[in-house]
């Protein structure tokens, strides 16, 4: 098989594969050559894949859309990280949560910030008329 895996930025792995192991939204899957061809949503997780010399490569994703038509896989993706072994794997999608994480904090804030300010302009609002 041939694995295509793309960003917005560019192609960040377009390699022949054997094994090709994914995550969707019922759970984790295996596409081997002579698999059905698919179309499936993926969430973000690990992206493994077996080289034809055996070497299994790790990749964290983001969401994104996985299209297998007869020998070629296809992946969209709006962010990747190659992340080599499992090792570097567990380490590259520890630091992508965190960096994550502490961005959620700041929106959640900034939307209460938001949000405090509209019930305070109501407020005022109700109390001027």
């Amino acid at each position: 098989m041939k694995l295509l895996l793309t960003v917005p930025s560019g192609v960040l792995v377009d390699a022949p594969a054997t094994k090709i192991v994914a995550e969707s939204e019922v759970g984790s899957f295996c596409l081997l050559p002579r698999h059905a061809d698919v179309t499936t949503l993926l969430v973000p997780g690990l992206l493994s894949w077996i080289s034809e010399d055996g070497e299994e490569t790790f990749a964290a994703v983001d969401h994104g859309v996985l299209v297998k038509v007869g020998d070629v896989v296809r992946l969209a993706c709006q962010r990747a990280m190659i992340a080599g072994d499992l090792g570097q794997a567990d380490e590259t999608v520890r630091e992508r949560f965190e960096v994550q994480s502490e961005r959620e904090k700041r929106a959640r804030s900034a939307l209460s910030r938001l949000e405090a300010d509209i019930l305070r302009r109501l407020g005022e609002m109700r109390s001027g008329s």
